[in-house]
């Protein structure tokens, strides 16, 4: 049976246990005490084990979110995993999550789409269920601490490990994504990258090991072109919804650095209030940030019915989007 809505049926996020705190990278790096915050919001983040995996993370956030739902997980008609970083580079790592969250007849895959993955597979989630019926599991999972270069600050200093899920299932009309807006822009696509892995530059024994790694080759160009696609993503999927920025319940953006979201609240018109914040304490998970987020403030205030969230979020490619969603 088709639906004419989605709503949001249970929230979950895993992380990992170690932490790690800006002190440890100054002192690698040689920078002044503080610096990392300054420029960043970072205070501290999560670093996975190194017996730790991407698939193991995304279940522990999925079956979070499975068990706040209370479903019968037979149900379950898809899922999707919007990750970078996936247990290897063939299979995908959506089945295998899957099977372990006791998925018997959903669909599944990966999805590519760097920081903003988690918006894309939110967009299909949400056509899934109104096209079937069915609720779809949406992860996003990264482990960035094994692809940052040691060596160069910009990816040092940010990024990090998480995973956050969304269970979506049908109701009735008027909730769910009320509007949305996809972008892209690949004259951007050097800002940020990983050259070796891919067709291009296939593994091989000569590669140097500082091409498997991340690089930002453009920090100044990756922030003006995030905040503008952010900002004008936004004020377009607010728009398709038939709503003002002051209706915002809460601006759950990609936590790519708070210089970044604030500037793009800026933008749009959004009091400080509303914005969810947890950069500070999680660093930058890529896709991974909006989930968890959502699904810490949550935690701390739970969604109530009739709410208006705006999520936000644009990366390496250059990739985004902007989802106003109906609680």
């Amino acid at each position: 049976m088709k639906a004419e809505g989605t709503r949001i049926l249970g929230l979950g996020h895993a992380v990992p246990d170690r932490r790690v705190l800006n002190a440890e990278i100054e002192k690698r790096l040689g920078l002044e005490p503080g610096w990392i915050e300054r420029r960043t919001g970072v205070r501290e983040r999560r670093w996975a084990r190194p017996d730790e995996t991407l698939s193991a993370l995304a279940t522990a956030a999925g079956e979070r979110a499975l068990a706040a739902a209370g479903v019968d997980r037979g149900e379950v008609g898809l899922l999707l995993l919007a990750t970078s970083t996936p247990d290897q580079l063939l299979p995908p790592t959506g089945p295998l999550v899957a099977h372990r969250l006791g998925l018997s007849r959903a669909g599944a895959l990966d999805l590519a789409g760097a920081c903003a993955g988690f918006l894309y597979a939110l967009a299909l989630a949400d056509a899934q269920v109104r096209a079937h019926g069915r609720p779809a599991l949406v992860i996003a999972a990264n482990l960035l601490s094994r692809r940052i270069n040691p060596a160069e600050r910009a990816s040092s200093v940010l990024f990090a490990d998480a995973a956050g899920a969304v269970l979506l299932g049908p109701a009735e009309q008027g909730r769910g994504l009320l509007g949305q807006s996809l972008a892209s822009d690949g004259a951007g696509y050097g800002l940020i990258g990983i050259p070796a892995g891919g067709s291009t530059k296939p593994f091989a024994a000569d590669i140097d090991e500082q091409d498997t790694l991340m690089t930002i080759a453009d920090g100044r160009g990756l922030f003006s072109g995030a905040v503008g696609m952010m900002a004008d993503c936004s004020l377009e999927a607010l728009g398709e919804a038939g709503l003002s920025p002051d209706q915002v319940t809460r601006f759950v953006p990609h936590q790519a650095n708070s210089r970044i979201f604030s500037a793009v609240g800026r933008r749009v018109g959004l009091p400080e209030s509303v914005t969810v914040s947890t950069v500070a304490e999680y660093g930058n998970s890529s896709a991974a940030t909006v989930p968890l987020s959502l699904s810490l403030s949550h935690e701390a205030m739970p969604l109530g019915a009739g709410e208006i969230l705006l999520m936000a979020a644009a990366g390496a490619g250059l990739t985004g989007g902007a989802a106003v969603f109906r609680t």
